[in-house]
This record gives C-alpha cells, sequence and structure tokens, in this order.
C-alpha cells in the first residue's frame, strides 16, 4: 500500500503532520512532508487524534469545466485555455465532518474532483518542470452554490462559503494517470459520477504551469483539477463520498449552516 500522509489533532490540542499506519496509528514527522519532514520515535495510538484536512493551503486554486463530458452538461464549450478561480482557506474542512448548507441558496451541489499538493515553490514553469513540483495527490469536493453561480457574474460567493471544500483524507505521492473517480450519495451503490482522471482536458501539468504564470504557488497549496460529468444537488441530510482509486474515500453529511460559528 502506498504511504499515507495525514494532517492529524492530537486530544491535547496539538497539530502534527504524519505518515498513517495499517493499524491507524500515526508516526509524527518533524516538519511538513513537503518541507522534507522525517519520522520522529513518536508514534500516535488511534483513540488519540483526529484527522484533519491533510494539508493547510495558503490559497485553493480550482479550474471550472476540465472534463468535455461536464462542460457539456453544463452548456458551454470546453474552455480554449483553463478556466481559474480561487477558493478561501476557510472552506477547507477533513473527511467526517460536516458540510454547512448556506440559507442564501437553494441549490448546492457536490463536484468530486482529484486535487494536487504542491511541494516547492513554483513561478512561471513549463508543464515538463510541474511534474517535479506536484507533491502529492489527494481527494477534493468543490461544493458549489449552483443557483448562486448562475446569478453572479463571477463564482467567488458560490464556490467560498465556509465549508465548501472537502479535502482528504490523505496525501498519497503516485497515482495511476487512468485512475477512476467517482462520487456516491448516501447508500446508493451506483455512482453519480464516474470518470477516469485522463479524461481531463488539461493534464495536471498543463494546469501547474498555467497557474504558475499568474500566480506563485507555495509548498502546501492546492490545485482542484476539475469536476468529471454527472454534478448534482445535495440535500440537508445527505451522505456525499468522493472515491479515487489509488487514494482513498472523503466522506461528509450536509448539515444546516449553523447560526453561530462552532468554537
Amino acid at each position: 500500500m502506498a504511504k499515507r500522509y495525514v494532517r492529524v489533532q492530537t486530544t491535547k490540542g496539538e497539530t502534527y503532520y504524519g505518515l498513517l499506519q495499517l493499524s491507524r496509528s500515526v508516526i509524527i514527522l518533524d516538519a511538513p512532508p513537503w518541507l522534507q519532514g522525517q519520522p520522529t520515535n513518536v508514534e500516535l495510538e488511534p483513540d488519540s487524534y483526529k484527522l484533519l484536512a491533510p494539508c493547510a493551503p495558503s490559497k485553493i486554486v480550482a479550474v471550472g469545466k476540465n472534463y468535455a463530458a461536464h462542460a457539456n452538461e453544463m452548456g458551454t464549450d470546453v474552455p480554449k485555455e483553463p478556466l481559474l478561480f480561487l477558493k478561501p482557506p476557510t472552506t477547507v474542512i477533513p473527511t467526517a465532518t460536516d458540510i454547512w448548507y448556506p440559507p442564501q441558496s437553494q441549490r448546492v451541489d457536490y463536484e468530486g474532483e482529484l486535487a494536487l499538493v504542491i511541494g516547492d515553490r513554483t513561478f512561471d514553469c513549463t508543464p515538463q518542470q510541474a511534474g517535479a513540483k506536484i507533491w502529492g495527490y489527494t481527494i477534493a469536493n468543490d461544493v458549489t452554490a449552483r443557483d448562486l453561480q448562475r446569478k453572479d457574474s463571477q463564482w467567488t460567493r458560490a464556490k467560498g462559503f465556509d465549508t465548501f471544500c472537502p479535502l482528504g483524507p490523505w496525501i498519497v505521492r503516485e497515482l495511476s494517470p487512468g485512475a477512476r473517480l467517482q462520487t456516491f450519495l448516501n447508500d446508493n451503490p451506483e455512482p453519480v459520477q464516474s470518470a477516469s482522471i485522463d479524461q481531463m482536458v488539461f493534464s495536471p501539468e498543463q494546469l501547474v504551469s498555467y497557474i504558475s504564470q499568474v500566480m506563485t504557488l507555495l509548498p502546501g497549496d492546492v490545485v482542484l483539477t476539475g469536476t468529471p460529468a454527472g454534478i448534482g444537488a445535495m440535500q440537508v441530510g445527505d451522505r456525499v463520498r468522493v472515491e479515487i482509486e489509488g487514494i482513498g474515500l472523503l466522506d461528509n453529511t450536509v448539515v444546516a449552516r449553523p447560526s453561530t460559528a462552532p468554537s
């Protein structure tokens, strides 16, 4: 099994990066793994921590309509170059936590995606150089208030609500180019989304290169590579699972947005 790099919080509130073991214990690293973090002699038992999102990005750069079938279901052409937008870091939540359904929206959609984790400062690189800048891979759900996306002239509000970027559960270093991405709702065994990640219009290396010509990517930043066809609405009480072969599954439940933020 591939090494699984996690970010955890102990019962004492301490945050660490680590390596998840088959026993579910975590070997603590002395720094983030993309900053050459090395294993220590500290090991956390399974009941002594909770999983956080596997990184804490300074920014999340997302890509729209990067699968031809999804562009078609949105009634638009495939973009001639990557279509970029940003999600704020406050959208990030880990697996097994709640997506908040905001009262401003009547239509909130799931969008299962492959996420790239950047391992090195990246500025104006070529696609050939970009492969070395991608440190690893994880799973994302680019939650979107679809009605607000259609209403507004840009996507910031629709994509930027707190909890609108579930990320995790961990990072792996390598991934098959033909890995399958699937999204499931509740206990339905049939996926609502199913596609091979090699069906992307622009490859991960092309995306990182293109983004780096606009803004500098920093270690730990995240790039969302786009969602395949099959997007659809979620309701309060729904459970949404995004699975990618070779990584694992990201599992979240939809709840009504609380009137006050939890402590």
